[in-house]
């Protein structure tokens, strides 16, 4: 055993699940990473949870020949949820039921009968949104399509607490998970919602416990095939956006609107006033680690990213003087490209250029940047909360992007976090807390305002076009 490895993340996102390891100073020291594979089934499509659970337990006993790991943190999407049995089995992944995967249609008829029995705003914590993405959703397909095997079930878990049962044969439910739109459990009044109580679902979620808390030891079935060493503790864990937003309340940042970027732009705000979010909209009642609401802003702006800028986009960094030629003639690309509407109602699917089409990759890449940086915005203008923009996420790749939000908000500070894997850093986060110990530093970098001539007038014309109210800069 060489290496210093005390602290093991598993980050479970749509496309891929990762593994880190971490010393408790918060330096990452390995990663290995699987494919989120989904599988097509006589029902629904599901996630292939019995593959990842032979990679997960493989990687993680290969890693404590290398590592002294003691705390493993799981954090995962908020769209995920399983159906369980009393105990984990000892080799595949303890389902009752496949995991649904959340982007495939439900079937009409449950979409009816869900969405008559949802409840109100406040209830979900989010407007109805695409496909399946909402676990209470999921639950009335499952029980509908399959009630026998629905009816043997004794928990239903958020992926991270699955991942953690599966581990050590605990199960239990956790606030920012629970409250990542799940539609299970309204956050601003801490109970069920009323298709939790109709349905009689109570029976299937476990109790709360904190994110930091610990569940116990990797189970002794797991410990005694695989050669584990028997003081590896697994905490709760947490959903992953909320994971990152820790990091930034645990280094006593207050005041703010949190903006990450990857397959979703995720805005997050404890100051933003969640009785006036606008409900048309893609808007969120999200919970931090101790349950209380925070105001939320998303859409999928990676979907948009690449539906722009191509599916081989250009390497190179945005140029400046491609984009200022293409704010010159009037180029916008209107949302939304995907079947996420987001910040747009009704714009699913209705993505499209105005004025002359982007050609070739090197304006592509300058509009998909361009267009990041407008749905940025956006998302932090509808939460309205704190007075500091705070940026983090793979969009700060692109040098412009930054200094282009930043422009755009010119009567507010916005800072950088340029920490690449900030769910990560959010779960060390909570195994420092777990332990007592400091957390590691987060750094902020102011950025500097881009001087664009037309930029302003142009995102005005961009946000009237996106709503519906104008068309092309030049008309």
């Amino acid at each position: 055993m060489t290496g210093k490895g005390d602290i093991a993340v598993l980050d479970v996102g749509k496309t891929n699940v990762e593994l880190w390891v971490a010393s408790e100073d918060g330096t990452l020291l390995e990663n290995w990473s699987t494919p989120n594979t989904v599988l097509d089934g006589q029902i629904w499509r599901f996630h292939d949870l019995d593959g990842i659970a032979a990679w997960l337990i493989g990687t993680l006993s290969e890693l404590c020949q290398r590592h002294p790991i003691r705390t493993i943190v799981p954090v995962g999407h908020g769209s995920g949820g399983v159906l369980v049995s009393s105990d984990p089995d000892s080799t595949g992944a303890g389902c009752v039921l496949p995991m649904i995967d959340y982007e495939q249609a439900c079937p009409p008829e449950i979409d009816v009968e869900y969405r008559r029995k949802a409840g109100t705003f406040e209830d979900r914590g989010s407007p109805i949104m695409m496909a399946s993405t909402h676990s209470a959703r999921q639950l009335l397909w499952m029980e509908r399509a399959c009630p026998t095997e629905f009816g043997k079930a004794r928990y239903f878990l958020n992926i991270a607490q699955f991942w953690g049962w599966w581990l050590t044969g605990v199960a239990a439910s956790e606030y920012s998970a629970m409250g990542a739109q799940s539609h299970l459990w309204n956050v601003p009044r801490r109970r069920w919602t009323p298709i939790v109580q109709d349905h009689g679902w109570q029976r299937l979620i476990p109790e709360f416990r904190a994110a930091w808390e610990p569940l116990g030891p990797v189970r002794n079935t797991l410990v005694q095939r695989f050669g584990m060493p028997q003081n590896m503790v697994v905490l709760t864990g947490a959903h992953d956006s909320s994971a990152n937003f820790f990091r930034y309340l645990a280094a006593q940042i207050a005041d703010f609107t949190l903006v990450s970027t990857g397959t979703w732009v995720v805005a997050l705000s404890r100051e933003a006033d969640i009785a006036s979010l606008d409900q048309t909209r893609g808007t969120t009642i999200n919970a931090d680690m101790d349950g209380d609401p925070v105001g939320g802003a998303l859409t999928m702006g990676g979907r948009e990213f690449s539906a722009i800028a191509g599916p081989d986009p250009d390497k190179q960094a945005a140029d400046r003087k491609v984009l200022e030629r293409m704010i010159t003639r009037g180029t916008m690309a209107i949302p939304s490209f995907g079947e996420n509407e987001g910040q747009f109602p009704g714009s699913a699917k209705q993505g499209h250029f105005v004025g002359a089409r982007p050609a070739g990759e090197v304006e592509r890449k300058a509009q998909a940047v361009l267009h990041s940086a407008l749905l940025t915005v956006t998302c932090s203008d509808v939460l309205n909360g704190g007075d500091r923009l705070i940026l983090d996420g793979t969009f700060l790749n692109e040098p412009l992007y930054a200094p282009i939000v930043a422009a755009l908000r010119p009567e507010r500070r916005t800072e950088a976090s340029h920490e690449t894997h900030g769910v990560v850093a959010g779960a060390l986060q909570l195994a420092c807390k777990h332990s007592g110990s400091s957390p590691p530093p987060l750094a902020l970098d102011p950025v500097t305002p881009i001087v664009m001539p037309g930029l302003a007038e142009y995102a005005k014309q961009w946000r009237k076009a996106a709503n519906g109210q104008g068309a092309r800069l030049n008309d």
